[in-house]
């Protein structure tokens, strides 16, 4: 059976992965300006640039998605019974109270984020608080604080970031083989203009398999670590059910950060019937295959 923290050194693994792809990306794309300019100052710049990111979106990450996402903090006195049943589901798992934040959006949705547990927040929408009753409500929470405690709230941030400025980069390197000049007569010219192209097209699929390796099986262990933690599976079930009849778009629904939600901002389950390739592609797993898991849970 999971337990809130199965998977922790390898989401940690998992994120060091990622942090360097992320680098070697970098200097590769340094090393063919590098070479198509004839400038070496170019690969070095991009490996000090590289270096900077990783070192910035570890510690700055979770405030980018939370400006990207519109939250705001939740003051105890407003939100008195969330801040204290969330307190008390961290006392339960033995977890440090996480901040807690508001998304203005009557979508029903939450998400955590945080570069470790003594640097967590929860963030829900106004959505999500007036359409739960209570039981529903500590299954979300109780979901969230699960990512932390499994230590996914890292690796969900990260790759925000990341994938974000990969896909940025790419489209720099290939306007700049366009429009930058550079060394026409270099027999380098070449293939590194094919490299341009190909960055161009594969940028989007580069972004997607690095989402996807935030692993849809996480969101299969937080929801049966949440129900372990509140003791009824049922309540986390139902919530994603409202969740999903609710059916329209959040706000701000961005595919930087979809995949951290509990369910996808995009809609409801679109994908009930998907094949297997489009599963492949998918933020999060069906709906109704997360409802079955919860169900078959024995307390």
């Amino acid at each position: 059976m999971a337990t809130l923290y199965t998977q922790q050194s390898r989401n940690v693994w998992k994120t060091w992965f990622l942090m360097t792809l992320f680098l070697v990306l970098i200097i590769g794309i340094g090393y063919f300006l590098a070479a198509y300019y004839g400038d070496t100052t170019i690969l070095y710049i991009a490996v000090v640039f590289s270096l900077f990111m990783n070192i910035f979106s570890y510690w700055f990450s979770d405030k980018i998605v939370l400006k990207m996402t519109g939250a705001h903090p939740a003051s105890k006195e407003q939100y008195f019974d969330l801040y204290t049943m969330t307190e008390n589901l961290a006392i339960t798992a033995g977890l440090p109270m996480p901040k807690l934040y508001i998304i203005n959006d009557s979508v029903p949705n939450a998400f955590a984020t945080g570069r470790n547990k003594d640097h967590a927040v929860v963030a829900v929408t106004t959505g999500l608080l007036q359409i739960l009753d209570k039981t529903e409500l500590e299954g979300v929470i109780a979901h969230e604080l699960a990512h932390i405690g499994n230590r996914d709230i890292l690796l969900q941030t990260i790759v925000v970031v990341l994938v974000g400025f990969i896909a940025i980069l790419s489209d720099m390197f290939t306007r700049s083989l366009w429009f930058g000049g550079g060394d026409r007569d270099n027999k380098a010219g070449g293939w590194l203009m094919f490299v341009g192209f190909a960055l161009m097209i594969l940028s989007p699929i580069i972004a997607t398999l690095i989402k996807l390796a935030i692993s849809r099986r996480r969101e299969f262990l937080a929801d049966a670590s949440g129900a372990l933690l509140t003791r009824y599976p049922e309540g986390l079930a139902n919530a994603l059910r409202k969740i999903e009849s609710h059916g329209r778009p959040m706000k701000r629904a961005s595919n930087a950060t979809a995949h951290m939600y509990i369910s996808n901002p995009f809609g409801g389950d679109k994908n009930k019937e998907a094949g297997f390739m489009a599963r492949l592609f998918m933020t999060h797993p069906p709906t109704g295959d997360r409802i079955r898991a919860l169900q078959g849970i024995e307390i």
